[in-house]
């Protein structure tokens, strides 16, 4: 039996990018169900496969795993790639992973999830500083001590897929951080199953009003590419 895994919009919903990524990635064998959002912060659709109202959600016959890092730790009691071979690597690849999981609020708060939109973003808050600067530190730790092209040696694993978004974001909102950190999301965005999702997002019809708001908020578009309407 294979996989099922509830997802939202590509374009806007950066936990759902994360398990699909990896699953894609190491080609773990899965079915797609994407329920757009709806307008506003609760979601009745979700309701209906989910027990938090919330994506992803997978579902394994008559099991449901319903949060991101838990569909990662499912899926590596079958899949031993999803994390390092190598014990110490792969307690950082679970260290990082689990902050990215539950923490940069203000990356989060200030650089919505939006694979369709470039925008120039104001003056960076403090707490988005001291955001850009962890994120770097705990980059070239990992890819100083484990050799990378990875965050946790020479495969993608799944601490690689929960910092996908991240680069999206990092990208699409032209924050930069130092030459080696920039380098790994150049290869994430490089990555197929990264690059896949991406452009799936900028390929879909639908725009949530509320996510494109707080998207753009006061600040300048400098690029939509929502692909123009074919007459």
């Amino acid at each position: 039996m294979r996989y099922r895994l509830h997802i939202a919009n590509k374009n806007y919903s950066s936990w759902s990018m994360r398990p699909w990524v990896l699953m894609h990635a190491l080609d773990i064998p899965f079915d797609e169900v994407l329920t757009p959002f709806e307008f506003g912060a609760r979601q009745p659709a979700f309701d209906a496969f989910s027990p938090t109202g919330k994506v992803p959600c997978l579902v394994d016959g008559p099991l449901t795993v319903w949060d991101s890092l838990a569909i990662c730790e499912y899926l590596a009691e079958a899949t031993p790639a999803v994390w390092p071979v190598d014990p110490v690597a792969r307690a950082f690849a679970r260290c990082a992973a689990a902050e990215m999981h539950s923490g940069f609020p203000a990356l989060r708060d200030e650089c919505s999830m939006n694979c369709r939109l470039v925008i120039a973003l104001t003056t960076p808050s403090e707490a988005l500083k001291r955001d850009l600067e962890r994120l770097e530190a705990l980059w070239c730790a990992g890819l100083d001590r484990f050799g990378g092209p990875w965050l946790a040696g020479d495969r993608f694993t799944a601490v690689d897929a929960f910092f996908a978004p991240v680069a999206v974001r990092l990208n699409n909102y032209q924050l930069t951080l130092g030459e080696q950190a920039m380098a790994y999301v150049g290869r994430l965005l490089a990555h197929p199953s990264v690059s896949d999702w991406v452009n799936a997002g900028i390929q879909e019809p639908w725009r949530e009003a509320s996510h494109e708001q707080d998207c753009i908020r006061d600040r300048k578009v400098i690029k939509d590419r929502l692909p123009p309407v074919e007459t």
